[in-house]
């Protein structure tokens, strides 16, 4: 694993968190702190691969990102992308495990705006409402869209609902369920 490092126009690939600090080190309008070293090795040995981004003074930042690419030509050409497991044609994992057909058992929480009359004022008014359900699905998609229905015979029509891929809708397969005849 190599870290990618930039600062204005200064950049480096390092194969350590060492070159990394020297680096970092090197340049006058960074303050090489012990808690900053230590927030680096810890970004570094931890198993996760969002970048990082670390303040130097107001609007002004330095980035870590962690790579598998060789040369800076590689990451530069973007060659040493992460591959993600079952996902392609630039789908991104949530889009899959949505799509990820198995008839089932499938418990799904939707957070929605609600429309209701306020009784003080007699006037419609939007309220975050939760709604969790289990139902038999093909998909986590199906499980939404059956969530959707069954809502939409017993709210108000102006209900607001969220995207299936947003963070407002979550799901969990519960397990298998005889096919239905």
């Amino acid at each position: 694993m190599n870290l990618y490092l930039r600062y204005f126009d200064s950049e480096l690939l390092v194969s350590s968190v060492d070159e990394a600090i020297d680096f970092l080190s090197s340049i006058s309008e960074i303050n090489m702190t012990r808690e900053l070293e230590k927030d680096l090795r810890d970004y570094a040995a931890a198993n996760v691969y969002y970048p990082k981004r670390y303040k130097v003074r107001p609007r002004v930042y330095f980035i870590v990102i962690k790579t598998e690419a060789a040369t800076m030509e590689d990451f530069k050409a973007k060659k040493a992308l992460r591959p993600m497991e079952r996902v392609n044609k630039g789908e991104s994992p949530i889009v899959v495990a949505l799509n990820d057909e198995r008839y089932g058992w499938y418990e799904g929480k939707l957070d929605f705006k609600r429309v209701v009359v306020s009784p003080a004022t007699g006037k419609c008014e939007y309220r975050d409402t939760s709604f969790v359900a289990q139902c038999k699905a093909m998909s986590g998609l199906d499980a939404y869209n059956r969530i959707c229905d069954h809502l939409l015979t017993r709210v108000d029509s102006r209900s607001q609902f969220p995207s299936p891929k947003g963070k407002n809708y979550s799901f969990k397969y519960l397990g298998a369920c005889k096919p239905e005849a």
